[in-house]
């Protein structure tokens, strides 16, 4: 009895939670809504992978609130990042978070720090939207501790509207095809701003005058030169 009123007690505190109760509602809708997507890629890589023995999902064990390690299940695709939506059900669960600092390996030093046992780990965080930034001090792990110390549901709100365009700036893009490449006009300046030079005309040729008087003999033309 003791041990159900403690469960109970623990459970209402953490619906009571406004992040715990923003990743139940909004995970478990964004859950439904990419479900038929979600199938249709797990599908396509077990139907990939059947001749390599290749599974289409992948296992990490990794930290989570508290220090607990966890196993975390997602697709192998990477393709329009479906490798993060698989991950909602750990969010209903609550392995994950919506937002948070990235799940690090279980075992490893960075996640060892007393900071990141504070917050469950996220789908998406401050370094992620922030990873396009020229900023020098844009650092994952500056980002991460930064978020810990300062979240609040209003931020969380923030980077929820913010991972979208970040999900496309981090997509590859298709390299732009080459122009064709143009014969130059030989009737067009290299230069296009200046104005062509005007070719200088040849000088005639100075000539010797000389007359030449013929005379016909015998149906033959026969040429006399007389000079003056």
């Amino acid at each position: 009895m003791e041990r159900l009123t403690a469960w109970t007690a623990g459970r209402a505190a953490r619906l009571a939670d406004p992040k715990r109760l923003l990743d139940l509602t909004l995970g478990s809708v964004l859950l439904v809504l990419a479900a038929p997507v979600l199938l249709a890629a797990a599908v396509t890589e077990a139907v990939r992978g059947r001749g390599s023995g290749r599974a289409f999902l992948t296992a990490d064990r990794r930290t989570g609130l508290h220090g607990r390690p966890f196993v975390l299940r997602a697709l192998r695709t990477r393709r329009f990042r479906l490798d993060l939506v698989s991950r909602l059900p750990h969010v209903v669960r609550g392995d994950l978070s919506l937002v948070g600092p990235a799940p690090l390996a279980h075992g490893s030093p960075a996640a060892a720090a007393p900071w990141r046992q504070l917050v469950r780990p996220g789908l998406t965080g401050l370094a992620q939207v922030r990873r396009h930034s020229p900023m020098p001090w844009d650092e994952t792990p500056l980002l991460d501790q930064h978020y810990v110390a300062h979240h609040w549901i209003g931020l969380d709100l923030l980077i929820l509207v913010r991972t979208g365009p970040a999900l496309l700036l981090a997509c590859p893009q298709p390299p732009p095809r080459p122009e064709p490449r143009r014969r130059p006009d030989p009737r067009r300046s290299p230069h296009p701003g200046r104005r062509p030079r005007p070719q200088p005309r040849p000088r005639p040729r100075a000539t010797q005058i000389t007359t030449r008087a013929t005379t016909l003999r015998r149906d033959n033309w026969v040429t006399s030169a007389r000079t003056d």
